[in-house]
Order: C-alpha cells, then structure tokens, then sequence
C-alpha cells in the first residue's frame, strides 16, 4: 500500500514540476502557438479557403480547423517532454532521479503526462481562438477526447526517446524539423487524399499523422478519409510500443550514465 503511495506521490510532484515548468513561461509556451494558429484561420481559412470553396462538403476552414488543432497538440506535447527531460539530462540532476527510490514507469509517466497536458493546454486554446473565425459542431464527443489524448501521449513518449538519445540541444530540434514537420503537413491538415493519385493515397496511408487527423476531424465533422478503428488501433499500438521502448531505454540508463 504504501508503495503505491509513494509512487502516486512521486507522480504528481513530477507531473506539477512539468505543469508548473510550462505554466510559469505562458509567454514562450502557450502564447505563440495560439498567435500562429490565429495567422493560418485568417490565411488559410479565411483569405484562402474563401476561394477554394468546400472541401468534402464543408467550407474549408472547417476543414481545416481539426487539422490544425491537432497539428498544435503534436508539436506542443512532443516539444515539451523532449526539452524538459534533455534540460533534466544537461543540467545532472536526472542522476538524482535515477538513484532515487522512484519506479521508472512513475518518472517516465510523470514526463509523459506532463507533455500531454501542455499537448491539451494548447489545443484548448486554439479550439477557442477557432470559434471568433467559425462555429465547429462537435459530431462525437467522447471520440474527439480519446483521439486527441491518445495522439498526446504517442507524441509524448515520442519526444521522450529524442531527449534521451540527444546529446546537444541541436539534436532536439533534428526529429521535428526533418520528420515531425513533413509527416504534419502531409498528413491530411490541409487537404482530403481523395484529391490524390492513387498510388500517393496508398503511400500516404504509411504516415500515421494522417490517421490521427483523420479520426480528429471525424471527431468534429463526421467525415474521414481512413477508417476510425484502424486509427485508434494504430494509436493504442504505437503508445504500447513506444511506452515499451521509453521504459527500456530509462531501465539501461541510455544516454544518462555516460
């Protein structure tokens, strides 16, 4: 009993560090994803999209809207975990972590969570920054939440391996400059594969952003491009996967005992 006190104890005050850490620099973290956000409605929704017209029967910044309140929560959950847990690394004092009698499963769920709030944080604010530039239904609910905090957690426990592997403070910014990036930007935020070949829709099917995306709009709109139980499967097996992977690298000490 009280060993899973302890650990629930050691969670929270991980997970409060992470909050607090975000929280405390709104101005860096919170603020200019909502500006950014703001620019691609009044460009893409507005000046753009009033000229493409509908896109698989609703206006385009509808369209779009989902897209890039997810394309917010990718970014912000994996910038968070990568920058907090290498910050931990470069200044030494995950050695106290390590050598402390905290499980690895509570330090690695501390730091993902922690992720998947700022993750959350964001993507609420730019949902409210939306609705001054259009009114978005809301077809599934309970749909909506799982998928947005499934897609959280697998980019979370995606920024923790960077931050474990990477050595300077360049190496953070190499995944989500050369993948993170182009994997969002092809993965359906802007656009419906129905537009493409189809030998690109079949490749596109390969990135697993375009999933989320997908399952994040239907969430809204009710319309996808993929199926629904293929995204959620894909999620749930990513977040196993990846969560195995952290764990093990956090068992070793990769990249921490050198």
């Amino acid at each position: 009993m009280n060993h899973w006190r302890d650990g629930w104890i050691a969670f929270i005050t991980i997970l409060t560090k992470e909050v607090r850490r975000f929280t405390r620099i709104w101005a860096q973290t919170l603020l200019p994803p909502g500006i950014t956000m703001a620019l691609y409605f009044v460009i893409f929704g507005n000046l753009i999209g009033s000229r493409i017209g509908e896109m698989d029967g609703f206006a385009y910044i509808d369209y779009i809207v989902p897209g890039l309140i997810m394309m917010a929560v990718i970014t912000n959950s994996y910038s968070n975990v990568v920058s907090s847990f290498f910050s931990t690394k470069f200044q030494r004092s995950i050695e106290e972590l390590m050598v402390a009698p905290v499980s690895p499963h509570v330090i690695l769920l501390g730091y993902t969570f922690g992720g998947v709030a700022r993750g959350l944080a964001v993507g609420l604010i730019v949902t409210i920054m939306s609705l001054f530039f259009t009114r978005l239904p809301v077809e599934h609910l309970w749909l909506t939440i799982t998928v947005v905090m499934l897609t959280a957690l697998v980019f979370s426990l995606g920024g923790f391996i960077n931050a474990v592997y990477a050595k300077t403070f360049d190496d953070i910014s190499i995944v989500p400059t050369f993948v993170l990036t182009p994997l969002t930007y092809l993965g359906g935020v802007f656009y419906s594969i129905n537009l493409l070949p189809g030998f690109w829709q079949t490749v596109s099917l390969a990135n697993p952003i375009l999933h989320m995306v997908n399952a994040f709009r239907y969430g809204f709109l009710g319309v996808s491009d993929i199926h629904i139980g293929v995204a959620l499967g894909l999620m749930v097996v990513l977040i196993a996967v990846l969560y195995a992977f952290s764990y093990r690298l956090l068992v070793q000490g990769t990249g921490m005992r050198q």
